[in-house]
C-alpha cells in the first residue's frame, strides 16, 4: 500500500501567465499546510536558480513536487522527477496549461486547481508516459509535444514577443509567420524505417494539445505506451491558414495533407529547424525522441 505524502516541494514561477497569478504560490501553500502537510516553497528570481533550487531540495527528500505556473514549470518537474518514482503535482497558473488540459485538470482557475490537487493527494499517483529526447550529449524529458516545423518557428517568436500577454500571442505569432514560412525537407526515421518528407511540421505528441489547447493530436493517450507522429504535409498559405482554426478544436484529421503515426522511436533531420518541446528550446536537428511508458507519477 503507497504512504501518503507528508513531505511536499512546492515550486513557484512568479511570471506564470505574466505575472497575473502572482499569489497563486502562496495561496497553495497556505492550503497544502492548512491540510497538514510539511511543505518547503521555492521561488526564485529566474527560472535557471529555480530549477537548481529544485534540485536542491529534491535531493534532501521528498515525497512530491508541486510546480505552480505553466507548462514550462511543467517541463522543470518532469525533467526532475521522470523515472525516479516521487509523484508530481500540477497547479495550472500559466498561459498555456497544456499536460493539465491532458490530465482533465482545472487548467483556467488556480483556486479549482489547488483543491483538486489537496484532493488528488489523497489518492495513489496515477502513471503517465513521458518522451525522451536525445540531442548529442543533451538528454530532455517531455509530457506534451515536441515541435519541429511551422509550429517551432512560431513558438520561437512567441517567446520573443512581450505582447499581447496570454494565448493569443502564439495565435499573433503565427499569422506573422505565414507570410514566409515554406516547407522543409525532413529526413524521419520512424522505427527504424526512414523516410524522406516535405513537410510544413513534424510534430512528436505524448499529450493531445499544445499552445494553450491547440488540440493537434486529439486522439494521443497520456499512458498508451507510444508517440504520435504529426505530419503536415506541404500547403499553400492559404490551406495552411485555414487548417490551423481546426487544429484548436481537433478538427483537421481528416484532411487530405495531415497525416497520423505512432511509434515507439524517431528520429527527426532537417536542415535550419529548432525543436522545442513543452514551449522550450531544445535546439537545432537532429533529435532522438523516444517513449518512457510510466516514467512519471502524477497527483490527478
Amino acid at each position: 500500500m503507497t504512504r501518503p505524502p507528508r513531505r511536499l516541494v512546492v515550486a513557484v514561477n512568479p511570471a506564470a501567465s505574466f505575472g497575473r497569478n502572482r499569489a497563486v504560490g502562496a495561496a497553495v501553500v497556505e492550503r497544502l499546510v492548512h491540510e497538514g502537510y510539511e511543505v518547503s516553497m521555492l521561488r526564485e528570481a529566474n527560472f535557471e536558480l529555480l530549477r537548481r533550487e529544485a534540485e536542491s531540495a529534491f535531493e534532501q527528500g521528498t515525497d512530491g513536487v508541486v510546480v505552480v505556473g505553466g507548462d514550462g514549470m511543467v517541463s522543470l518537474g518532469v525533467n526532475l522527477l521522470a523515472r525516479t518514482g516521487v509523484p508530481l503535482g500540477i497547479v495550472a497558473a500559466g498561459t498555456g496549461n497544456d499536460l493539465a488540459r491532458g490530465l482533465g485538470l482545472p487548467h483556467d482557475d488556480p483556486a479549482a486547481a489547488t483543491e483538486a490537487l489537496v484532493e488528488a493527494l489523497g489518492r495513489p499517483p496515477r502513471p503517465i508516459d513521458a518522451g525522451l529526447i536525445r540531442r548529442g550529449e543533451l538528454r530532455t524529458w517531455f509530457a506534451c509535444v515536441v515541435s519541429t516545423g511551422f509550429d517551432a518557428v512560431v513558438n520561437e517568436r512567441a517567446n520573443r514577443m512581450t505582447r499581447p500577454r496570454g494565448a493569443s500571442r502564439y495565435t499573433l505569432a503565427l499569422v506573422r509567420e505565414l507570410a514566409t514560412f515554406r516547407p522543409r525537407t525532413y529526413t524521419l526515421t520512424i522505427d527504424g524505417v526512414p523516410r524522406v518528407q516535405r513537410a510544413m511540421l513534424v510534430s512528436v505528441a505524448n499529450n493531445p494539445s499544445l499552445g494553450g489547447g491547440m488540440r493537434i493530436v486529439p486522439h494521443a493517450d497520456l499512458a498508451d505506451g507510444r508517440l504520435d507522429v504529426f505530419i503536415v504535409h506541404p500547403l499553400s498559405r492559404a490551406g495552411l491558414l485555414a487548417v490551423f482554426p481546426k487544429v484548436f478544436a481537433g478538427e483537421h484529421t481528416g484532411h487530405p495533407a495531415v497525416e497520423f503515426l505512432q511509434a515507439e522511436r524517431v528520429r527527426i533531420e532537417a536542415d535550419d529547424i529548432v525543436a522545442y518541446a513543452d514551449g522550450e528550446r531544445i535546439g537545432q536537428l537532429p533529435i532522438d525522441v523516444e517513449i518512457a511508458p510510466g516514467a512519471v507519477s502524477v497527483f490527478a
